[in-house]
């Protein structure tokens, strides 16, 4: 799976584009779930799928591929001097695992009546802080590990709560105990921070630019509040059991506006 960090150079090949090494650069898996970066000289325009993706005025973008997204993409730019190309993406389908999970709260399986407005708010929060648009460029940076301590929990899994089937696992989940520190993976804007939403917990987004973000759920206190600008490496939360959980871990996703990424494609393997 891990093929290559990819350059167009060694994934498509120079002649394919017809362009020279330094005129279109692209960084991440060609795989579902993925993270692409990407960068042209400044001025270019690039399409995906003929949908325009933003791009700074120094020639950054980003883009991502959902859990499930279809395996052929269409990728089309056009240079400084107006000049076109184009070229078809193709990922690699994944396999997802199934994780049964027994003893969890009844009450976080089904949720009664009358916490379905609190989820429905809970929800909205998140909605609008996954949808911030700025023009941050911390989404290029390196990413690293937000906390230390081993997996449980894979992208993409599918979970059974009690033998009933849920939704798809969207984050990477690392065990460890309350109050384990949670760093920021990369420079960021914290965008929300709710210390006990439903199912999540105390959870918190951290906007990296362009539509990436991180989101930590689960967590048992919060260092920072909405508004505060974070650095790479800094304290940002401690690691809890709060939410819908069976034991201390934290829960982290990476988002590409709606499309949920696997944060595990963005930082060395464990």
């Amino acid at each position: 799976m891990r093929k290559c960090l990819l350059s167009i150079l060694l994934c498509f090949g120079l002649s394919a584009f017809n362009l020279t090494a330094n005129e279109l650069k692209l960084t991440g898996e060609l795989t579902q779930g993925s993270l692409i970066r990407g960068e042209l000289p400044a001025g270019s325009i690039v399409w995906l799928n003929d949908k325009v993706v933003k791009i700074s005025a120094q020639g950054q973008f980003a883009f991502g591929f959902g859990r499930d997204a279809k395996l052929t993409h269409h990728l089309s730019w056009q240079d400084p001097h107006g000049q076109k190309y184009q070229k078809s993406i193709n990922l690699v389908k994944r396999t997802y695992k199934e994780q049964k999970i027994e003893g969890v709260a009844s009450k976080y399986v089904s949720p009664p009546k009358e916490v379905l407005d609190r989820i429905k708010q809970d929800n909205i929060q998140i909605g609008k802080a996954r949808a911030t648009d700025s023009t941050h460029l911390f989404f290029t940076q390196d990413f690293i590990w937000p906390a230390e301590g081993p997996i449980s929990g894979v992208y993409g899994s599918r979970r059974v709560f009690n033998g009933v089937p849920k939704r798809p696992h969207y984050g990477v989940d690392v065990a460890a105990p309350t109050g384990t520190p949670v760093i920021a993976p990369a420079d960021g804007v914290v965008t929300l921070f709710v210390p006990d939403m439903y199912y999540s917990g105390g959870t918190m987004i951290i906007d990296h630019g362009f539509g990436v973000s991180s989101t930590f759920i689960h967590l048992s206190k919060g260092h920072v509040e909405a508004g505060t600008k974070v650095k790479q490496g800094d304290l940002v939360a401690e690691i809890g059991a709060t939410g819908r959980v069976t034991g201390a871990h934290l829960d982290w996703r990476i988002n590409w506006f709606g499309e949920r990424l696997d944060p595990a494609l963005l930082v060395p393997k464990r």
